[in-house]
């Protein structure tokens, strides 16, 4: 019986040796089969799903063979392992263990997503809607609503989201961005409202951020927005108007086809610079640091007027008087139905004179009816970019 029982249990060890060779030869096989992939593909995995349902998927979309032996391999060598949500590229010639490997770096494609310096709010929800790699979440919420979603509640969207190129995987929502959008300007403006010059006309970093959007909007040249700057807060310092075309544009929203008219100029809106004195009350666009900063750190100067030479760049005017050449020789002779917007007023004091509504040389020689004729047609290059414009810098508008 002793003998019969050793017998058996050699036997059993050398059956069992056989058996764990076998398995390990196997295993070892399946790990080092190809993908049945004829070209590069994506290989989805949605979120919360597990390793088990993603071999005999696989399995079912003939992408690989023995889900069952993949599965016990999974169990005991790699038990605890996450499973990265995203989509992993699949290439003729990949093994199962270099998909294991990708799985476990979490070697998932990434997608990019632009917001460009100048965009409104409205560009930037169109922008995130058309881009199908994103979950998408707020279709159908108004801009309150995505706000309140953001946890927010009360803050108004425009200009509070920085402009980057915002990197995602496929399954990422529309509001895990923009939150990432909203921390970054929030950290932007803290740090360069930190290191802005001093005596600035700013209660706080918003109306710094106000004043960083009008920059953006007016800026054709990077180099000058410390110059525009300047202008700006030294006409805020001495009461006068802004009076500058981007907050027209922003005031007249859907109405605005690439034309100003002088009944646009009057028409009293809450962004319109014409009309009110100060700061506009919120953004009227997305803006980049460069802008922040120029809001933060003008140039210094006594310039208060500008006017766009067509290149992109300006020339700045200490008085009406060079301005109104500076229009005519950039602006009158260049085009002859081009207004430039009428020049910036101080608003008058005791015994100040009051400069004309619309100064003669700023205008052409042929006076249109008020509320018929345009005060500027923009070229199709310097329109504000559209709802659905590509991912490049708008260019900004001419006027001034």
């Amino acid at each position: 019986m002793r003998r019969k029982f050793l017998l058996l249990l050699e036997m059993g060890l050398i059956l069992a040796g056989l058996a764990f060779g076998w398995s390990a030869w196997k295993v070892n096989s399946v790990l080092e089969q190809p993908l049945h992939v004829t070209q590069e593909r994506l290989l989805d995995v949605p979120n919360g799903t597990n390793p088990n349902r993603m071999f005999y998927r696989m399995q079912n979309e003939g992408l690989l063979d023995d889900a069952f032996w993949l599965r016990l391999y999974w169990r005991f060598n790699m038990a605890g392992t996450p499973l990265h949500t995203g989509e992993y590229r699949l290439t003729p010639g990949m093994t199962v263990e270099q998909l294991f490997d990708a799985w476990r770096r979490g070697d998932v494609v990434q997608y990019n997503l632009t917001l460009v310096e100048g965009w409104t709010f409205r560009q930037v929800r169109s922008a995130i809607a058309k881009h199908e790699k994103l979950k998408h979440t707020l279709d159908g919420l108004t801009d309150a609503e995505v706000m309140d979603k953001l946890g927010h509640t009360g803050v108004f969207p425009e200009g509070r989201f920085f402009p980057d190129t915002y990197r995602f995987v496929r399954g990422m929502s529309d509001i895990e961005l923009l939150q990432q959008a909203y921390m970054r300007l929030d950290e932007v403006l803290a740090k360069e409202w930190s290191e802005r010059t001093t005596d600035l006309p700013y209660r706080d970093p918003y109306q710094a951020l106000i004043m960083a959007s009008l920059v953006e909007k007016e800026t054709g040249i990077p180099q000058e927005r410390g110059q525009i700057a300047g202008v700006f807060v030294r006409r805020l310092r001495l009461g006068m108007m802004l009076q500058t075309d981007p907050t027209v544009i922003y005031g007249m929203g859907e109405r605005y086809n690439g034309k100003i008219t002088r009944a646009d100029l009057r028409e009293p809106t809450p962004y319109n610079t014409y009309t009110i004195t100060g700061l506009p009350p919120t953004p009227i666009a997305m803006v980049g640091r460069e802008a922040i900063h120029a809001a933060l750190n003008p140039s210094d100067g006594t310039s208060l007027y500008f006017v766009a030479r067509g290149d992109g760049s300006h020339v700045f005017s200490d008085d009406l008087d060079d301005h109104n050449s500076a229009v005519r020789e950039f602006q009158l002779k260049r085009r002859a139905d081009y207004r430039s917007s009428p020049a910036p007023q101080a608003q008058p004091g005791a015994g100040e004179a009051v400069e004309p509504e619309t100064p003669a040389a700023d205008q052409p020689t042929a006076q249109p009816e008020p509320d018929e004729a345009p005060v500027q047609e923009t070229a199709p290059a310097s329109d504000p970019a559209p709802v659905d414009a590509p991912a490049t810098a708008p260019t900004p508008d001419e006027q001034h």
